[in-house]
């Protein structure tokens, strides 16, 4: 499993002309799905980025997770985080977990994420989508090999 999260003042999914997610102050977050992933380690991925510190507190510092912010959650499935570009020019997705299995585990992730966060926003599993955000810092994370 693959997050690449990045702190945002805002962020929206379009999906053709139609918002179909937008927060504002939060973490945007995509999602990629290996095919070694399973819901124990979607649960493990999901309680590191709810726990991630990496808000600013009073003094400047990182130091301050999503809920003491009351910030928001916008999760994108991104199957190209599964990119191979060891060999040639063309990317290769082999080690992408399949359609089935990514839109179940992302379609889990989502429901467990909503137990803990007042608002979570979504993409739509597996449609063309356009992804805009205004990053806060810049500020993005990678979390993988958990």
């Amino acid at each position: 499993m693959k997050f690449v999260i990045q702190r945002v003042r805002s962020a929206s999914v379009t999906v053709e002309g139609r918002i179909a997610g937008s927060i504002q102050k939060g973490l945007l977050v995509l999602i990629g799905v290996g095919q070694e992933d399973t819901e124990a380690a979607a649960d493990k991925y999901l309680k590191k980025l709810l726990g991630l510190r990496i808000f600013e507190d009073e003094n400047g510092k990182t130091n301050l997770s999503l809920a003491d912010v009351g910030g928001e959650l916008l999760l994108v499935s991104q199957f190209t985080l599964y990119a191979s570009c060891r060999k040639g020019n063309r990317p290769s997705f082999t080690e992408a977990g399949s359609p089935e299995l990514a839109e179940q585990l992302y379609e889990y992730i989502v429901r467990q994420a909503r137990k803990q966060v007042p608002r979570v926003e979504t993409g739509i599993f597996g449609a063309h989508m356009e992804v805009t955000l205004v990053n806060d810092g810049p500020f993005t994370i990678l979390l993988e090999n958990l």
